[in-house]
């Protein structure tokens, strides 16, 4: 500060997702929408071309429902990866390296499945990328010292769809 100004406040670390900080961080929404990127998947297998190719309406219906169908696993595979990086960079701390030595690795697979979820479309990284915010869930339970809360956790995920 410079010799004109003072202190009103006294100064304070701020460290949340939110900046204010709010300190509320957990796993659930990157898992919902890793299961919604799996659900589309699995919906857009189910979805065949019109056997007729000159029904219009037919055609139509059909690129509609796969149009909307990539967009929202788009979407979600854009909120996994958003919801893993606030807890990689703002819950998990340096200390948290002793405890989880592959706490890096993890994340970065879990980011890079998200993407292949993305590009290719196939079931396998889907699952892949659930097991990843799994692994991800395990670790932030444990690193607040209530793993018991991860059961709960996958009681109600695994059962999303």
């Amino acid at each position: 500060m410079g010799p004109m100004t003072f202190k009103l406040f006294d100064e304070i670390t701020a460290e949340a997702h939110c900046d204010v900080p709010c300190g509320i961080y957990d796993p659930t929404p990157a898992k919902i929408a890793a299961k919604t990127v799996e659900r589309m998947i699995r919906q857009l297998a189910d979805i065949h071309p019109p056997k007729d190719a000159s029904d219009a309406h037919a055609a139509q219906e059909y690129v509609q429902m796969v149009s909307r169908r990539v967009a929202v696993k788009e979407e979600h595979a854009e909120k996994v990866k958003r919801e893993l990086s606030i807890l990689w960079s703002d819950f998990f701390k340096p200390e948290h390296l002793q405890k989880f030595p592959n706490l890096h690795d993890i994340f970065w697979q879990a980011e890079k499945l998200a993407s292949k979820a993305k590009q290719d479309g196939g079931i396998e990284a889907a699952e892949k990328l659930n097991e990843a915010v799994d692994a991800i869930a395990k670790m932030f339970y444990e690193a607040k010292n209530d793993p018991a809360r991860y059961d709960a956790y996958k009681l109600i995920t695994d059962k999303l769809f």
